[in-house]
Parts: structure tokens; C-alpha cells; sequence
């Protein structure tokens, strides 16, 4: 067992604290929300875990930290996607049980990025590239190994999986740390802020898909994982903190859909479903143009589908995280805009996800 990374910074008074996670290689996403945030050396970033992989600019995005690095104030923690990077780089363990089968399936990874930078792709010798990616790539080798598993200052705890105490962190498994899914459902509360991403936080409602950062005050813990790259209507978030010692959390986020203004109010949905990643069996009932009625075999609920969220599994069919939610909508808000059929809109409102059936206006702000 490779035991915990803590690293204990002093973070100076009257520093606004930035913490982005789950990047997942989405270099023009995270510029932009950069760019939202007004991004200065006077801050402190925090990036807690899952910088890397499943999206296609890994490689570019690890490169601008790097460079980020030297001009900022700037933390990278460890996540589970980056610790896999780094695994390859130290160890031979995973090479049959994991990277045999995972490289020659993503050309967008990192370690393919890399390789074909130098030259060398090469899935028959994975040893050889080893060597080959060690001997080239020393300083991004370096700049991963540096990333500690946790961070921890007087008030805050930034782990990329969760911890199940704050006592002797260090004698704690490292994978354990970055890969620990569901976390809010284990029931845990501490005495210090502990922000984590790795899980996204829309697979913790039944009822309404929101990839807006969880924060639950009684048990001092803060979710973020918005599902970049992972979910068409995924995003990017940026939870903002005026100091270290600050309890009054705020947050902003970037998802990259054109927004447009509502005309017509519309009411909540009183009850809905959020079907989500690993709990998607459908029938298909009715097949439509744009949306085919299924029956969720989970709950037994009847809804619309958008066609093209509709997949064959390996044990039948499935979807892409959908919803039956009616957005709560007053004239005049914005909407990002999901999706748009002939008879309303999928849209996001302050990063819930849900359907529109008013007008929305032509202007895209």
C-alpha cells in the first residue's frame, strides 16, 4: 500500500482561494472559467485532482500549468486519472492488468499524447515506452510525482476522493484517497472543511440533475465534481473562497452552452426523475422523431428520451443521463440552452438541469 502525500502550506490572509477539479483534459474550459474568475498571482488555485485524461488536451492542459506554475500561486492535487498517468511512469505493475488493454483504446490520453509527441507509440512493448517516456518527458515525470494526495491548512482539507478521518492522514491509502466514490453517502463529518471532486454531484439526486458544488454546512464538506467532459450538459467549477479562514463559500462555472434569455415563467417540477450513470436500463415503448417514450426499469417511471442520449448497452439499452425535471423559470432568466426540439428546450439554470416549454428569446447573451 503507497501511503498518503500531505502537504501542509501556510495560505497567507486576504488571498482569495480558487478551487477547480475534475478538469479532465478540458484545456478550453478551464482558460475560460480562468478567464471568468479574473485569474491574478494574488490568488491561490487550488486544482484537486483529475487534471488529466478522458478529455482530448491533456497534454496541452498539463504543459499550461506547468507554465501556470511558476507565475501563480498554484496547488495540483493528485487524482486518481493523474495518479494512473503517473503510475505508468513509475511502475511496470499495471501494465497487464490495466495500460495493455487502456492505451491502444484512447488515443486521447495523456501517455498517448506524449508518445506520439516523441515519436514512439509503440502498445507491443509497453517496458520500451516506459524508458522511452521517462527519458523524454523528465520534468512533466517530475511535476506529477510532486502532487501531493492531500492538502490540509488551518481550515480547509483538499482531497480528490475523500478521507475517512482527519487523524494520521498520512498513514492513509494513497488510491484510496483519490478513488473513493460516493463519498458523501458515508456519512462522514469533520471539524474542518473538506472539498472533494471525483464523484459528480449530479449522481447524488434521485429526483433533479444539478452540477452545481454540494455544500453541506453540518458535516463541513464541499462536492465539485460538475462532470466535465464526462456529461454533454457537464461543466467546469470554480469554488471561490475571499480567504483562508472565510467560511462565506461562493461558486461560478463554465459549460460552453450558448445562453439565451426566458420570456415565459414556467413552474417547477413538484416530482421527476434524474436518471444517472450506472442506473440507466430502459424499454423502449414508443419510438419518436426527436424523443422515444421509455419505461426506466429502475423506478418503473414512463418519460421522454432524446434520441440521440439513447444507446445499446451490453445488457441492453440504456442512456446518457437524462431527466423528466421542469425548470423552475421567471421572464428574464438566463438559460443556458442543452438542447432544443419542437416542443421545448433542455436548458440549465445555475447549473440544474431540466426542461423549458416557453419561449426563449432569439439573442444569444
Amino acid at each position: 500500500m503507497e501511503k498518503a502525500i500531505v502537504l501542509r502550506p501556510v495560505f497567507e490572509p486576504r488571498r482569495r482561494i480558487i478551487t477547480v477539479s475534475d478538469i479532465h483534459g478540458n484545456l478550453p474550459f478551464f482558460l475560460a472559467l480562468m478567464d471568468k474568475v479574473r485569474l491574478t498571482p494574488e490568488d491561490i488555485l487550488v486544482l484537486n485532482g483529475d487534471l488529466l485524461e478522458k478529455g482530448q488536451d491533456s497534454l496541452p492542459l498539463l504543459r499550461h500549468l506547468m507554465a501556470l506554475s511558476s507565475t501563480h500561486t498554484l496547488y495540483p492535487v493528485c487524482g486518481n486519472c493523474d495518479g494512473l498517468v503517473l503510475r505508468f511512469f513509475e511502475t511496470s505493475e499495471l501494465d497487464g492488468r490495466f495500460f495493455a488493454s487502456y492505451l491502444p483504446r484512447h488515443p486521447e490520453s495523456t501517455l498517448r499524447q506524449l508518445a506520439r509527441e516523441g515519436g514512439f507509440e509503440q502498445w507491443d512493448n509497453l517496458p520500451k515506452l516506459r524508458r522511452d517516456l521517462r527519458a523524454s518527458f523528465p520534468e512533466e515525470w517530475a511535476w506529477l510525482r510532486a502532487m501531493p494526495t492531500v492538502l490540509e491548512t488551518e481550515h480547509l482539507v483538499f482531497v480528490h476522493g475523500g478521507v475517512p478521518s482527519l487523524e494520521r492522514m498520512e498513514e492513509l491509502d494513497r488510491w484510496k484517497c483519490m478513488k473513493n466514490d460516493d463519498f458523501l453517502g458515508q456519512g462522514h463529518s469533520f471539524d474542518k472543511w473538506v472539498i472533494v471532486g471525483h464523484w459528480p454531484v449530479t449522481l447524488y439526486n434521485p429526483r433533479i440533475p444539478s452540477s452545481a458544488p454540494l455544500l453541506l454546512r453540518d458535516r463541513k464538506i464541499i462536492s465539485i465534481d460538475g462532470a466535465c467532459v464526462l456529461k454533454v450538459d457537464g461543466q467546469l467549477n470554480a469554488l471561490l473562497l475571499p480567504s483562508e479562514e472565510s467560511e462565506d463559500f461562493a461558486w461560478t462555472a463554465w459549460d460552453g452552452l450558448p445562453v439565451s434569455r426566458a420570456l415565459d415563467s414556467q413552474r417547477a417540477s413538484t416530482d421527476s426523475l434524474n436518471i444517472r450513470w450506472g442506473r440507466s436500463a430502459l424499454r423502449l415503448l414508443e419510438e419518436g422523431e426527436e424523443l422515444s417514450l421509455c419505461r426506466h426499469l429502475e423506478t418503473g417511471r414512463e418519460l421522454y428520451i432524446l434520441n440521440e442520449y439513447l444507446r445499446q448497452g451490453p445488457d441492453g439499452l440504456e442512456c446518457e443521463d437524462s431527466t423528466d425535471y421542469r425548470l423552475p423559470v421567471s421572464p428574464g432568466d438566463l438559460l443556458t440552452v442543452v438542447r432544443k426540439t419542437k416542443c421545448g428546450f433542455l436548458c440549465k439554470k445555475e447549473g440544474t438541469t431540466g426542461w423549458y416549454y416557453g419561449r426563449l428569446s432569439d439573442i444569444m447573451v
